[in-house]
């Protein structure tokens, strides 16, 4: 199965996301914010990242950005329950600066595990790097 990163600063979120996918079988890995997620995709064999656009110390759409340029091949999925203007505004900025599906919080398990089976296919993908783990977060 795949090695999938959630960056998200919500706890509560990450770990039902990280429990709704590793019974599916894949490896997750977690962030809190920009700089951690970038850390652990240079790190790790990363096949898909869930990052959340609202985050402390670098911003989703930034890391989007800056992992564009450097894995053109990762798969993002970029969720967003809105701030200051309405989630959709996000959205829009993400997907128009390299995430592959765009999901409005609050979603449901269904939705989210569509749009993983949806964006990994069938491709090969590769185990995340700490076999065994069932988590890592980049700062521990």
């Amino acid at each position: 199965m795949a090695c999938i990163l959630i960056a998200d600063d919500e706890r509560y979120l990450r770990t039902i996301l990280c429990q709704t996918l590793e019974r599916l079988g894949h490896q997750v890995r977690e962030a809190t914010n920009g700089e951690e997620t970038i850390a652990l995709v240079y790190q790790e064999p990363i096949d898909l990242l869930i990052i959340d656009i609202l985050m402390p110390y670098k911003d989703g759409i930034e890391t989007i950005l800056e992992l564009r340029k450097s894995r053109p091949s990762l798969k993002i999925i970029a969720i967003s329950g809105g701030g200051r203007c309405e989630p959709e505004g996000y959205l829009e900025t993400a997907k128009s600066s390299g995430a592959d599906r765009t999901l409005t919080k609050p979603f449901s398990k269904n939705e989210i595990v569509k749009a993983v089976e949806e964006l990994l296919g069938q491709e090969q993908v590769s185990p995340c790097s700490h076999a065994g783990e069932t988590s890592h977060r980049a700062d521990s």
